[in-house]
């Protein structure tokens, strides 16, 4: 870069010496975990709102016969889809809000704009936002812890189907592994009634040669590391907001007010 300790090159470029305090103020910690969060977010909400879609047609394709059996899980895909939408909307505005009070925070801080000072209320708004996104990376732990387990039972399937292919090639007849099944009974998609509610054999391994099965493993597991990476994010912020008000309430009792 140029060298700034030298006056007369500072007045020559202007503005120059401006944008250096500029960039000085800049909370990179908050701007990363703001970059972080929105990406994110696209992952988990984009991939997982095709993947659900993708999962009702494989269930009412393969795993239930009359629509009684899969009315209970079609209605929560329906009504989450429309949580994801919430959640994209407010984690947008909540980072915009996080990232301006971290400008703010760390303009105080920094002390970059002379006379700037934080005030009372300033600080009460920096542990606000500390408690909210403390329990928002509480509740994003769960969602993280929720969103595995699509991707455990079509890694299950994936490796059931693999098992399958193997065994079909060392024995000659159908019926010696056609007792290997997935239930997605089990797993809590539809209620122990219906029918069939598992896929066995060649059956199944014909299902997971199908597109659908693989673009739906792959959008879980987009949606899996979307909600890994918003998690990071969370912990992100939790550090950046709790460091930059620990400073300002050290700097108040300084009587830098």
């Amino acid at each position: 870069m140029f060298p700034v300790r030298q006056p007369w090159l500072c007045k020559a470029l202007g503005c120059y010496d401006c944008c250096i305090r500029c960039i000085g103020a800049v909370p990179y910690p908050s701007l990363v975990a703001t970059l972080l969060c929105y990406a994110g977010m696209g992952l988990f909400c984009g991939c997982g709102h095709e993947a659900l879609a993708q999962t009702a047609v494989l269930v009412e394709t393969y795993f239930a016969r009359n629509v009684q059996d899969y009315e209970i899980m079609a209605s929560f895909i329906k009504y989450f889809q429309y949580v994801i939408y919430g959640l994209a909307s407010f984690f947008f505005l909540y980072g915009i809000l996080l990232l301006a009070e971290g400008f703010y925070t760390t303009s105080a801080v920094k002390q970059t704009f002379g006379e700037f000072r934080s005030t009372q209320c300033g600080r009460c708004l920096s542990l606000t936002f500390i408690i909210v996104t403390y329990i928002l990376a509480f509740i994003w732990l769960a969602v993280f812890a929720f969103s595995a387990i699509p991707v455990f039972f079509l890694f299950n399937m994936e490796q059931t189907c693999h098992n399958i292919n193997i065994l079909a090639e060392t024995t000659p007849s159908i019926n010696q592994h056609g007792w290997i099944c997935m239930d997605a009974r089990q797993y809590g998609l539809l209620p122990w009634n219906a029918m069939p509610g598992k896929a066995c054999g060649m059956t199944l391994a014909s299902i997971c040669k199908t597109s659908e099965f693989y673009v739906t493993y792959d959008l879980y597991i987009a949606a899996f590391a979307g909600a890994g990476v918003t998690l990071l994010a969370l912990f992100l912020y939790l550090v950046a907001t709790t460091y930059n008000y620990a400073v300002l309430r050290f700097l108040g009792r300084k009587g830098i007010r």
